[in-house]
């Protein structure tokens, strides 16, 4: 699966502010003898800024955070280093905090350790909010294809789900928005198409969604869609083979239906992931709306 198009990444550069603080390789939690870790980076100033806290793509079995923090192919009239990471730099220029979090992968880990980690990953940041200057009331999520869906879960289910895990119990894994890049809803979909289930979701889910289709539902942020959910921006592609674009519309109708405040940015013409500068510059401007309205930063807080 395709994950973060750097083309995307560009659109949201502005001039380079030295001020701007990397914080690599951060342990947020050691599940046995395997460590857990996120990249954060900082905007300039006293803070507490609004976080932003990406999961990457991979079909919950592939892909690094790294994904995320690749530098972006930029425009020449933004000129970067090859040090810089693309998305969390970038988002930090806007007076975004952001992070890129690593969580357990399939077929090693059955979900739902992905959703347990995404959790843990929210709570560490906020127990830790007076150390790093976050704002503890303003926390996005945001995830590609996999990691989208780990983002609307993060949106739509509250510790009744049974996801979150016993590190930082104190803290809330509640987010108060979210952005969503092609992720999978509806698990059950996938039971529908030849191959898929047998190929990569059983690995994930385990055999018995082959059997079960309980399984499906209990991984599917559809099924948690409802009043409490965090308002969510959907961005997909027209064209999207891999999670087709039915995904997000049946979730915003339920969503919508509910009350939640929720919108789509499609991507006509387009996959499972996109290069083409226009089109993710669109997508670029609709996610910073989408933030600036809901978790805007402390400059622009109403």
């Amino acid at each position: 699966m395709l994950l973060w198009p750097a083309a995307l990444a560009c659109t949201l550069v502005t001039a380079p502010k030295p001020d701007v603080k990397v914080l690599p390789d951060i342990t947020y939690a050691t599940v046995g003898q395997e460590k857990l870790q996120l990249d954060l980076v900082l905007p300039p100033g006293p803070g507490p800024h609004p976080v932003v806290v990406c999961f990457h793509g991979g079909a919950w079995s592939a892909g690094s955070r790294k994904d995320l923090t690749r530098p972006a192919m930029l425009p020449t009239t933004a000129p970067t280093t090859a040090s810089e990471p693309g998305i969390l730099v970038n988002l930090a220029r806007r007076g975004y905090a952001a992070a890129t979090v690593s969580y357990r992968l399939a077929p090693k880990h059955k979900f739902p350790a992905q959703i347990e980690d995404a959790k843990t990953a929210v709570r560490f940041l906020r127990a830790n909010a007076a150390k790093y200057s976050l704002d503890v009331d303003r926390v996005a999520a945001m995830g590609f294809s996999a990691g989208g869906h780990l983002a609307l879960l993060l949106g739509t289910t509250d510790s009744s789900a049974g996801f979150d895990g016993g590190e930082h119990p104190a803290q809330s894994s509640k987010v108060q928005c979210v952005i969503d890049f092609f992720g999978p809803t509806d698990m059950a979909l996938y039971a529908e198409t030849p191959g898929a289930a047998e190929g990569f979701i059983a690995g994930f889910l385990g055999k018995e969604c082959l059997t079960d289709p309980k399984v499906y539902q209990r991984a599917s942020p559809l099924a948690y869609a409802g009043k409490s959910a965090a308002p969510t921006l959907f961005v997909h592609g027209t064209m999207d083979l891999i999670v087709p674009i039915v995904h997000s519309e049946k979730m915003l109708k339920k969503l919508k239906d509910d009350g939640v405040p929720v919108s789509m940015h499609k991507v006509p013409w387009k996959g499972h992931g996109w290069e083409d500068k226009d089109a993710s510059r669109g997508a670029a401007m609709a996610t910073l709306e989408f933030l600036n309205m809901h978790l805007p930063p402390k400059a622009e807080k109403k």
